[in-house]
């Protein structure tokens, strides 16, 4: 083992070498040094602002729903790790993948029946489009290569993925004139509980007929559009949108890499709406933080399209593809969330939230506040101040990640009363100081 570095090694290090996300190269602020993390704290390498630890309102980007050093998920790569941490997928299959992929379509919505298991959201993405654009290729229609979505969405920052983010206030519109060129639907009006606007939805039924001939596929975030602006919208648009690519034939693809495995206070986001896509892609809390692994799914009649056609394969393999060690503890994870009344653990978060940020509406310079499951969002009028908030969250004792006009969370969802209260009094200083 080598020599452990001080902090003081290690941030030299990190500014000279490493590039962290959505930053400059050499970076323009210090990041904080993490030691270890466990339950919902992570432990600075050096005490922050006078704190030994902060709680994690972050759940590590939407990940670590269980926490962190979980004694059934430590277990899990242990085990697997004895056995073997990796082997080529091509060729050859092992348990922990397959068991995974049946569970997968055992909770999902019917009629999903079929998993590519991928290393990262963005790469579900990319595997969702390219099934769609293969299946209408496969079936003789290959004009049918545009998609469809409404604008505030974000589906990662790979090639495709970026093409269907926001093209004009998302984080990607500077590669607008190099990107494949898609359809745009308005934002969809924001309320969860907000019903659907009958002016809205004819516009977007509209939209999907006057483009059905070279439309392959529909792709939006379910319920949640998260990192192009964390809004929130009414169920009933997703049974607008499976109603008109099912009149339409075009194929529908929900994003759930955010908001599966409970975020939102159902299983998966579609479930609010009683609907079933025909491609799902997720990601982020499906190894409960731990390792890297996403996954798309479709329904037979997309598989069985690609597998009667000209190439009868999909012509995707990552090298990682399947990995044993994120495939039992995605398993594991699914598990020890499926045991326990994990809904009542989201609403009694959600009902923290909501009494927590409530006080954040009438600090100067908000504009709104919103909860949703294990989602709480102060929106600002203006750029939030990323590390004077990022401080002021710190001084809390809470890790905060605010960004564009937005302070908000999404905790793992065993934090308790008090730590969820406090997350709450960090958002509501970041707000003041942001």
């Amino acid at each position: 083992m080598p020599e452990p570095l001080s902090t003081t090694e290690l941030l030299a290090l990190d500014r000279e070498h490493v590039w962290h996300p959505y930053g400059p190269m050499p970076g323009r602020q210090e990041p904080l040094v993490v030691a270890s993390a466990s339950g919902v704290r992570l432990r600075p390498a050096e005490p922050v602002a006078g704190r030994t630890e902060l709680v994690d309102g972050m759940s590590s980007w939407w990940a670590a729903i269980h926490g962190y050093n979980h004694p059934v998920l430590n277990d899990a790569v242990r085990g697997q790790l004895e056995r073997m941490s990796h082997v080529m997928f091509g060729g050859l299959t092992h348990e922990p993948a397959v068991r995974l992929a049946a569970r997968l379509v055992e909770i999902t919505p019917e009629p999903l029946r079929h998993v590519f298991l991928a290393d990262s959201g963005s790469v579900s993405v990319e595997v969702a489009v390219k099934m769609s654009l293969q299946y209408w290729r496969s079936l003789g229609r290959p004009a049918k290569r545009r998609l469809l979505t409404w604008r505030g969405g974000y589906h990662g920052d790979t090639w495709q993925p970026m093409a269907v983010c926001d093209p004009d206030g998302g984080m990607h519109h500077l590669w607008s004139g190099a990107l494949p060129r898609h359809v745009f639907a308005d934002a969809p009006p924001a309320g969860f509980d907000t019903e659907p606007d009958p002016a809205y939805t004819a516009r977007l039924r509209e939209l999907i007929a006057r483009h059905a001939h070279d439309l392959a596929a529909v792709i939006v975030e379910p319920v949640v559009q998260g990192a192009g602006g964390m809004r929130f919208h009414h169920p009933g648009l997703l049974r607008v949108l499976r109603e008109a690519c099912d009149e339409h034939e075009v194929l529908l693809i929900l994003d759930e890499i955010a908001t599966g495995f409970g975020r939102t206070g159902a299983l998966f986001a579609a479930d609010h709406a009683g609907i079933s896509p025909d491609v799902m892609c997720l990601g982020k809390a499906l190894t409960g933080g731990y390792l890297t692994m996403a996954a798309t799914l479709c329904t037979s009649r997309v598989a069985e399209g690609i597998s009667s056609g000209e190439v009868p394969v999909l012509a995707h393999g990552p090298t990682f593809m399947g990995n044993p060690l994120a495939a039992a503890v995605a398993g594991a994870s699914i598990d020890l969330l499926l045991s326990q009344d994990w809904q009542a653990e989201v609403k009694r978060v959600e009902a923290g939230l909501r009494e927590g940020l409530a006080a954040a509406a009438e600090l100067p310079g908000v504009r709104d506040v919103r909860v949703l499951g294990a989602i709480g969002v102060v929106q600002l009028d203006h750029e939030v101040d990323m590390a004077a908030a990022t401080r002021a969250a710190v001084g809390e004792g809470v890790w905060l990640r605010p960004f564009r006009d937005l302070v908000y969370t999404m905790p793992p969802y065993v934090t308790g009363d008090e730590d969820v209260a406090l997350i709450c009094a960090a958002v509501r200083a970041a707000a003041r100081a942001g």
